[in-house]
């Protein structure tokens, strides 16, 4: 076929370093794969292996993806169409796609064959929708092939999409030719070795549906059956058999493909479908797969050897933690633009199936757009700042809120000002007078900067806050530049992004028999609390400590430990001087600040007391790229901070 055999990586897509797995189970790398002599099944192999919609993705930037779907059948090429959006030869699909409707209405009778018209549909996105419409026009199958369909045109008309306005052409003298043909062929489907052959087929192709749609074709079933002993045998015409309303992309690669890995049904996709609606379903499948094999690594798991129940639990939980993420931050409606937005283009679905939460959110900023959602991207990625950078790309400041995590609006404002008294950077003069002569206005933007980016109108609020606190006579430093303020934003970002992580990690540590745990290991029953308000004693105000581990077993004597999570780019120290001075100025802050006696102002832990003493502090670090890439320089910087640092446990993650 002349497809590329190259090894795939995720390296690149935005996804976090926990993505270090081998893409889709490894087997585009086993053999010789894509070879289009080992058959459909073999092909589509690494497509169903697939463990989110960034990996789906990134499998076929290795591929000649126009020849590999060209190389399958039409049914095989459905189903890959099925499992997510495709980089390229979505013309080539179209046509098996059309191929394939006109072929199973005239092989199953347009009742059956509604069904597969729908998933089909529902499998495809609104541009591929209205070539597929177009191409049927073309060769005069529309209205033979989907006018007799009442599910079908009240779904296409759902999506603006209606029948009429694709008009056929005109008639032709290779009409007449096609017509007799068919009628031979529905001649020769009247003996039973044929019709036998047919049920043979259709069994096939029905376990390869998602159950909704094999229990549309047990409904079908039942209707035929009952009209076949109605009185005077009536046509079964239309009925309404389909009572779901699936948006596209709900069963792609999580809950999409009958042989998938790591289904969602077996009595969960119920469960999934009722909790979460199927617009924010949409949305999580497309943009929530990256950290799905992150969750089962945090278990201490290999995501391939998961039992089927713990990946469901895991998937699920991932799901709802991001819908709850999305929805705070763009509401209910908000939710479901975005999901028109990703039903509406193959490229939006391509983009955030690679880009995940932040390019959802670039994405709803841009109000569907696609290149402005990626100028958003490219905007608020500039400084290397990583996926992280959501809050700079698409929501600003609040949609860095995650209440699920302790990060509400307070919490949020109260770290950033932690964080931006220590962020180096070039700096307007602390100066009102001058400050005022060069007030920013939230409708005059720099140039560069799009009408409407939330991350501006975040900086003016910024400065104008710090305008005032030095009109007070407050002792502050003069605000960042513009550009600085990005930067900083998006390291912010970045380091919430490691905390929840880092609690994630922690829980799925607290799961495990002590003798098993990493950290934990000294609790008996150990409760995770992030973001949790302590005050001390010789310490203004209150601060909020990444975690607090407690201990809630009863009958067990007062434990609890605190975890500083820092993400700090030290990818580019030569020398282990700097990097062991940064680290130990941290932990005398960790100590300072969430160690010794701490008085926990959450509510619901007020029943530890007014003062609790806290066993041990740890002060743990980002990895992966943001460590020196000189063997030389982290671990003679460790050591030192470890010594140096009294009281605190040094640690990279």
């Amino acid at each position: 076929m002349g497809c590329a055999t190259a090894r795939p990586s995720l390296t690149g897509t935005g996804g976090s370093g926990l993505d270090t797995g081998p893409i889709c189970g490894g087997l585009a790398q086993r053999g010789h794969w894509p070879d289009s002599s080992a058959g459909d099944e073999a092909l589509l192999a690494p497509f169903l292996a697939c463990a989110s919609p960034a990996e789906f993705v990134e499998l076929q930037r290795g591929v000649d993806m126009p020849r590999l779907v060209a190389a399958l059948d039409d049914r095989s090429a459905i189903r890959l169409g099925a499992m997510g959006p495709l980089v390229a030869g979505a013309d080539v699909l179209t046509r098996k796609r059309a191929a394939f409707l006109v072929d199973a209405e005239e092989e199953y009778g347009a009742s059956y064959a509604e069904v597969l018209a729908l998933y089909v549909i529902n499998a495809a996105y609104d541009d591929e929708l209205r070539a597929l419409l177009e191409l049927l026009a073309k060769d005069k199958q529309l209205q033979q092939t989907l006018g007799p369909m009442c599910n079908v045109k009240a779904e296409l008309e759902r999506r603006g999409l209606r029948l009429s306005d694709f008009p056929e052409r005109g008639e032709r003298l290779g009409d007449v030719g096609r017509g007799l043909g068919r009628a031979a062929r529905d001649a020769l489907r009247t003996s039973e070795l044929s019709q036998g052959a047919r049920f043979l087929n259709f069994t096939v192709l029905r376990r390869q549906l998602p159950p909704p749609y094999q229990d549309a074709v047990a409904k079908v079933d039942e209707e035929m059956a009952r009209q076949r002993w109605t009185p005077g045998n009536v046509a079964l015409g239309c009925f309404d058999f389909m009572t779901f309303g699936v948006p596209v992309g709900i069963y792609g690669l999580v809950v999409g493909t009958a042989d998938g890995a790591a289904s969602l049904w077996n009595g969960e996709y119920e469960k999934a479908t009722r909790e979460l609606a199927p617009a924010a379903l949409l949305v999580a499948l497309h943009a929530g797969g990256k950290g799905l094999r992150a969750l089962s690594q945090a278990e201490g798991l290999g995501w391939r050897g998961l039992p089927l129940r713990v990946v469901v639990e895991l998937r699920l939980g991932a799901l709802r933690e991001l819908v709850g993420r999305l929805q705070a931050q763009l509401g209910e409606s908000g939710v479901a633009r975005l999901a028109r937005y990703l039903q509406a283009q193959r490229e939006a679905a391509v983009l955030v199936a690679a880009g995940g939460e932040p390019a959802a959110l670039a994405l709803y900023e841009a109000e569907g757009n696609v290149p402005r959602a990626r100028a958003f991207l490219a905007k608020a990625e500039a400084g290397a700042t990583g996926a992280a950078s959501l809050g700079r790309a698409a929501g600003g400041l609040a949609a860095l809120v995650d209440e699920t995590a302790g990060l509400t609006a307070e919490v949020v404002e109260s770290k950033l000002l932690a964080f931006e008294v220590d962020t180096a950077g070039p700096r307007l003069p602390a100066d009102p007078a001058l400050l005022e002569q060069v007030r920013p206005r939230v409708d005059v933007p720099p140039p560069g900067v799009p009408e409407g980016f939330k991350p501006w109108k975040d900086y003016v609020a910024y400065r104008e806050r710090r305008l005032a606190e030095l009109k007070a006579g407050k002792k502050a430093k003069g605000p960042l530049w513009w550009d600085s303020y990005q930067g900083l934003m998006g390291q912010f970002a970045r380091g919430l992004e490691f905390g929840r992580a880092m609690a994630d990690r922690l829980r799925a540590d607290a799961k495990l028999l002590p003798g098993q745990r990493r950290w934990l290991g000294a609790f008996k029953e150990p409760s995770i609390e992030t973001n949790v308000g302590v005050a001390k004693a010789g310490v203004d105000g209150v601060r909020y400590a990444d975690v607090l581990v407690i201990e809630k077993a009863k009958g067990q004597p007062p434990h609890v430990e605190s975890f500083s999570l820092k993400s700090r780019d030290f990818s580019g120290a030569t020398m282990s001087a700097p990097v062991a001075a940064q680290m130990k100025a941290d932990a005398a802050a960790a100590l300072r600040f969430y160690g010794e006696t701490l008085d926990i102002r959450r509510p619901s832990l007020k029943h530890l007391g007014p003062e609790v003493e806290v066993r041990r502090v740890r002060l743990v670090y980002e990895g992966g790229k943001l460590m020196p890439k000189a063997e030389d320089v982290l671990d003679p910087a460790l050591r030192n901070a470890r010594e140096a640092a009294q009281g605190v446990e040094v640690d990279v993650q």
